[in-house]
């Protein structure tokens, strides 16, 4: 599995990070993201309402997801978010989003990661090769200790996705998130640094 860590400097000093996979490659969002970020957003809306919250039609506009790349770039700078487009590697094309978000310090040294495919792209393993990207990249270029992920315990796809990269079900959380008028509960799962193969 090829894995590049790619540093560029940005005309304003912000760093972009790209990881270089077999098929896709992972990019940190920039500003000129958010017509595509806001399109596979409107585009995968229900789809992905399954298992997280509908928003106001606001949030699927350009302008709130430049808001929302300005946000992470603030975070990115601080080592608190990296977000991350899933791109496939011939055409380049948006097909995902990832995200290792609320990274704490010593003393947790911990981070969640998220993650979402376009419809169209579910039950490639996609998925799979993104998350153990970023997992390579938290353990090794990030030094943490811990990561983390919820996981409804409806999303069979997701749940066999965490597995699969080694990931525990260490419990249930009972209802965990609001999501569309419900209490949901969420599973609790998480990797640790020492446990992580490569």
């Amino acid at each position: 599995m090829v894995r590049k860590f790619l540093n560029l400097l940005q005309k304003k000093g912000d760093q972009v990070v790209k990881i270089e996979g077999d098929r896709l490659f992972l990019r940190t969002f920039i500003e000129t993201d958010a017509r595509n970020l806001s399109e596979l957003l409107r585009n995968n809306k229900y789809f992905w309402s399954q298992y997280e919250p509908l928003h106001e039609e606001y949030f699927y506009t350009e302008d709130a997801q430049l808001r929302k790349i300005l946000e992470s770039l603030q975070l990115m700078r601080v080592n608190r978010e990296y977000s991350f487009g899933i791109y496939t590697k011939g055409r380049q094309q948006l097909i995902g989003h990832i995200s290792l978000y609320a990274i704490k310090n010593l003393p947790y040294s911990s981070a969640f990661i998220g993650y979402s495919i376009d419809e169209r792209f579910t039950r490639k393993g996609i998925a799979s090769e993104a998350v153990n990207h970023l997992v390579h990249f938290a353990f090794n270029e990030l030094n943490i200790h811990r990561v983390e992920a919820y996981v409804s315990p409806r999303n069979i796809g997701s749940i066999k996705v965490l597995e699969k990269a080694n990931f525990v079900r260490e419990g249930l959380l009972r209802k965990l998130l609001y999501i569309n008028g419900v209490w949901e509960d969420h599973y609790m799962y998480a990797i640790l640094q020492e446990d992580y193969k490569m």
